[in-house]
């Protein structure tokens, strides 16, 4: 059963949908701490911006979420537009409500999200995370 609920009522070109479906992924390894799948799906960028808004290293976030500092519970997206700047990159722009548990305190956000999106080897991956 997912945890991450698409709220929107346009409809998306495949291309667009490739990456709104990627976002998704992303999100519910989240919040089955797939490690595995978070580490293969977020690119080795210097910084990376976890939910709290905080710069952090790829490994130090993942890290956060494996020793349960970071509990992702639920997310839903809200309206998503998709921007391609070439074949290559994108970004994924949208309210996202999230419902988190950090160090043991259950939190409710809305953030607005944008996320940056490369292809590396023929797959969509991110390279930011932005709230």
């Amino acid at each position: 059963m997912s945890n991450v609920n698409l709220m929107c009522e346009k409809s998306f070109s495949q291309a667009d949908q490739e990456i709104v479906d990627v976002f998704m992924e992303f999100q519910q390894a989240l919040i089955d701490k797939n490690l595995d799948k978070l580490n293969e799906m977020i690119l080795d960028v210097p910084d990376f911006i976890n939910v709290t808004g905080k710069y952090q290293s790829k490994d130090e976030f993942l890290s956060q979420i494996g020793d349960g500092t970071l509990n992702y519970l639920n997310f839903d997206i809200l309206n998503p537009t998709i921007l391609f700047d070439d074949d290559n990159a994108a970004s994924l722009i949208a309210n996202v409500r999230l419902f988190i548990k950090i160090n043991a305190k259950e939190l409710r956000v809305i953030s607005n999200s944008v996320v940056s999106f490369e292809k590396s080897s023929e797959k969509w991956c991110i390279s930011k995370w932005e709230n």
